[in-house]
């Protein structure tokens, strides 16, 4: 761990209102608000999308267990407390790189007693590192259907480090029935305060990738895609209606193994 070199969960962390970052992630995390000013508001909407992602599969398919990679410094409520207030036999098993996120997730991250949670320190670069961990094969059974949830993490990955072959890795791992939610953002909606994001990110020695609206839904492979399909993520299966979807720069969407 580098105090020194900016960290996405940390960044995010700031953006979120919370104390676990550094000067270096606040200096970035500042200069991407001055590109875009709403960028909390997106960070937010990408926590909420989280939830109804979350409370849907297990209360409409019948999810009982999931992969969450790229887990980030925890927020209450985190997904396993919103799975498990409906089913609290759900088990969990979240994945992150960042020594910071270990520390929290072990302290805070505590499941319901008929459930479990865990926390596993592994890269998506390497999705072996993942599936292959004792702890994830511990805790899941990978012939029951999985909720495999990325979520604002697969940004951190350029176009030469293939993340489309990464997340077909871990779909294929999955089990018929399994859902996968992914929310991803995008310059779609507004290229040049993304760009500018971008910008600030790459400068300070991050990688940071916007992508199109094709260019995630390739991230989903032949798995069918639920209803509403693939929308901004203000506009996944609100909770209430939303006056502008698109000021959020981010995708959206949740699909089934067949």
């Amino acid at each position: 761990m580098n105090p020194n070199v900016p960290h996405s969960a940390r960044i995010y962390d700031y953006w979120l209102g919370g104390k676990d970052n550094f000067a270096v992630d606040r200096a970035v995390g500042e200069a991407m608000i001055q590109a875009i000013p709403g960028m909390r508001y997106m960070a937010g909407e990408n926590r909420k999308f989280v939830h109804r992602a979350a409370r849907d599969l297990v209360e409409k398919e019948g999810i009982r267990q999931f992969l969450d990679v790229g887990t980030g410094i925890p927020t209450s409520p985190n997904l396993h407390e919103i799975a498990q207030r409906i089913a609290p036999e759900t088990r969990v098993v979240y994945v992150d790189n960042d020594p910071i996120v270990l520390v929290h997730a072990r302290a805070l991250m505590l499941s319901h007693p008929s459930g479990r949670s865990e926390y596993i320190s592994a890269d998506i670069r390497d999705p072996r590192s993942i599936l292959d961990d004792a702890i994830l094969t511990e805790t899941l059974d990978l012939t029951k259907p999985v909720g495999l949830t990325l979520i604002a993490i697969l940004m951190l990955l350029a176009d030469e480090d293939d993340p489309w072959s990464k997340v077909a890795a871990l779909r294929d791992a999955m089990p018929s029935g399994s859902c996968l939610a992914i929310t991803h953002p995008t310059a779609d909606f507004n290229p040049d305060e993304v760009q500018q994001a971008v910008n600030a990110a790459t400068g300070a020695g991050m990688t940071l990738v916007a992508r199109s609206r094709e260019a995630v839904a390739r991230l989903f492979g032949d798995w069918e895609m639920l209803d509403p399909g693939l929308v901004p993520v203000s506009a996944w299966r609100p909770d209430t209606e939303v006056a502008d979807p698109q000021a959020a720069y981010y995708w959206s969407g949740v699909a089934r193994k067949p």
